[in-house]
């Protein structure tokens, strides 16, 4: 069976690189992540990753701090968490290339969309880290504008929850999953699938979304070849 998508953007939370712990890197969450993604590179899907920093700082977190600043300092975290993945990748054998919107060339690329584009069409994992580079944007937003730029075919939204909820399932245990949705209705009724500037760039650019949950890994693998898990945001 071949799969349904031949390149894709995967959007990796920070919080869902934490595990159970809640907080910094959970070594058994990056090595499942990284087997899936063997898995996949190995049918020749092309992928690259954008990935959150949430384990280590959240830019709201420094609520006295200078909101630049305080951005900047989440940007950092993204490269933390970048770096391990690259490690546990190529630990299993995957050519992997991490890219920075903010140029810090002794450990990793400065991101140019060609030299990108060139290492997915090489069979090469492209991850990347800084977000945008501009303080201000999520790396939600990031997603979906690499998507874009990259020409991927879909964004994998992987998070701890298993798909969008007409609310918040951690706070309400009556929300119930919604299957598809339109990224108007998103935006129209303040789901957190993603922020509004990422759903909305998604919109303008026709990228379709699929939201699922990563505490299995192997369900990018699925969503890769085609299963309906999770939540089509389209």
């Amino acid at each position: 069976m071949l799969p349904k998508y031949k390149r894709v953007l995967i959007k990796v939370s920070g919080e869902a690189l934490a595990g159970e712990k809640g907080f910094g890197l959970d070594e058994n969450t990056l090595d499942s992540i990284a087997e899936t993604i063997k898995v996949c590179s190995d049918m020749g899907v092309e992928i690259a990753v954008v990935v959150g920093g949430g384990n280590f700082w959240r830019g709201r977190t420094g609520e006295n701090m200078e909101r630049t600043r305080a951005d900047h300092m989440g940007m950092l975290a993204t490269v933390i968490n970048a770096l391990a993945l690259c490690d546990a990748f190529e630990r299993h054998g995957i050519p992997t290339r991490v890219q920075t919107a903010i140029e810090m060339r002794q450990i990793a690329e400065p991101y140019i969309r060609g030299r990108a584009v060139s290492h997915l069409e090489k069979g090469r994992v492209v991850i990347f880290g800084c977000g945008t580079g501009n303080p201000f944007f999520s790396t939600d937003t990031t997603a979906a504008l690499r998507a874009a730029e990259i020409d991927a075919e879909i964004i994998l939204l992987a998070k701890k929850v298993d798909g969008v909820y007409d609310s918040d399932p951690a706070k309400n245990p009556d929300a119930k999953k919604i299957d598809s949705i339109s990224y108007i209705d998103v935006l129209n009724r303040g789901l957190g699938v993603m922020d509004t500037t990422a759903t909305s760039l998604c919109m303008d650019n026709k990228m379709p979304i699929r939201v699922f949950g990563l505490a299995e890994p192997d369900n990018i693998r699925r969503v890769i070849m085609g299963e309906n898990i999770g939540t089509m945001v389209y």
